[in-house]
């Protein structure tokens, strides 16, 4: 259903039918994707109270569960965040901006545990699979999130993309996906990752809905000119998910000329490298005051993740951040003379729990980390392989006001 289709339900209809689409899920899969879930009398009754002329009027969404909602704690994919942090007095800026749009927030969506990952598996809650090929993970951190869009229960949800947790889930569960910028008002009271790449972002399942939400949230600048870009082959991907991203990104524009494909590869190489240290630094600094006490209560492998973080050296960090500077000095150049730039979004499709490996995490930042870098906004829509599991292409462009984004939405407006 799409947000039309929602908006044309009266709010007992739309209330019942959440909650129908929820419980259609695996009571495992329930349990992996929904943290909170409003009941039905009261999503009803704020369905009701809307106001009907507003854009977004009566849609119901689904929020991840680093945003606040009054009352409510949040716990970030974890089971002692609650313990340490107040319970939240205020809604978070997302939620009172969709608000004010007359979307209703029907819960909250697990995630992996406090962001810290990218492929959806969570050992408290259980690991987000992907609606349409069971056994198959959605991708993360916003697993839930991507999941519940993709398994039709609202036609919205709110995630957040440090290193890709928009763009991955949106390329391995077929969705439409649209990362925000860095410490802009929508992120700034959300549980951090890491402050200074943290975005917020948000799934639909067509193009038009994106259009909507975006246009809504953001606004557009006017399309003065056809808009100018290329694609940018980059390593790592599997022969099918390369030939189908190549296919699809000529709706767009021309592969990348050799110039440009040598100094944006070359600005690019070290993205991991930088990506993940920087990282690693502002995330020890979240929970250094956690790390001991709670040590038993972290997913293993956040944990393990955090303890290298710890042991990361001033000079790494200082070395890593001037490499940023240049990155950052590339995408400058690169957008004085284009206004978009189109890039793979997963080397694969949607993997395995046994394929969830360090070497595939490294293959996907290698994709996802030089956008994280250069703290664009990014446009994901998704490409279909030929074993009918999905990748996506990544469109960068200068800011969040960029008219590509509809321009390029209607490319893909199938």
């Amino acid at each position: 259903m799409t947000i039309r289709d929602w908006q044309s339900l009266d709010p007992r209809a739309a209330a019942r039918e959440v909650h129908r689409r929820v419980k259609l899920l695996s009571p495992g899969q329930q349990r992996a994707v929904i943290a909170s879930l409003r009941n039905e009398v009261a999503l009803e009754q704020d369905l009701a109270a809307v106001q009907p002329n507003a854009p977004l009027s009566g849609v119901p969404y689904l929020l991840k569960d680093l945003f606040d909602l009054a009352g409510q704690p949040t716990c970030a994919g974890s089971t002692f965040l609650p313990e340490v942090r107040p319970t939240p007095s205020a809604d978070s800026a997302i939620v009172r901006a969709l608000g004010e749009a007359g979307a209703i927030c029907t819960g909250k969506t697990h995630l992996h545990e406090f962001a810290y990952g990218i492929t959806g598996e969570n050992q408290h809650y259980g690991d987000c699979e992907h609606p349409r090929f069971p056994g198959r993970t959605t991708g993360g951190s916003s697993s839930g999130s991507a999941a519940a869009v993709a398994a039709g229960i609202v036609p919205l949800a709110i995630g957040t993309d440090t290193g890709g947790s928009v763009r991955l889930p949106a390329a391995f569960c077929g969705l439409f996906g649209f990362r925000l910028t860095p410490r802009d008002r929508f992120i700034a009271d959300a549980f951090p990752l890491a402050v200074s790449f943290d975005t917020t972002g948000w799934f639909t399942t067509n193009a038009d809905d994106m259009n909507l939400v975006t246009q809504t949230l953001c606004g557009s600048d006017s399309l003065s000119h056809e808009p100018r870009g290329c694609y940018l082959e980059r390593p790592g991907m599997d022969a099918d998910a390369a030939a189908a991203c190549l296919c699809a990104s000529r709706r767009l524009g021309p592969a990348a000329d050799a110039a440009t494909q040598r100094e944006l590869t070359e600005a690019f190489s070290a993205a991991v490298e930088i990506y993940s240290t920087l990282v690693a630094a502002e995330a020890w600094q979240v929970h250094k005051n956690w790390f001991e006490p709670f040590r038993n209560r972290y997913d293993p492998f956040v944990w393990q993740r955090l303890n290298r973080a710890r042991t990361i050296e001033t000079g790494e960090v200082e070395r890593a951040r001037g490499q940023l500077a240049q990155v950052r000095k590339t995408w400058a150049a690169f957008f004085s003379d284009h206004d978009f730039l189109v890039l793979p979004a997963a080397p694969f499709g949607a993997l395995t729990k046994a394929e969830c490996t360090i070497e595939n995490r490294n293959r996907i930042l290698t994709l996802t980390a030089p956008a994280s870098l250069g703290g664009r906004p990014v446009l994901t829509v998704p490409v279909t392989l030929p074993s009918g599991l999905t990748t996506g292409l990544q469109i960068v462009v200068r800011d969040v006001h960029s008219p590509v984004v509809c321009w390029a939405l209607a490319k893909f407006n199938d």
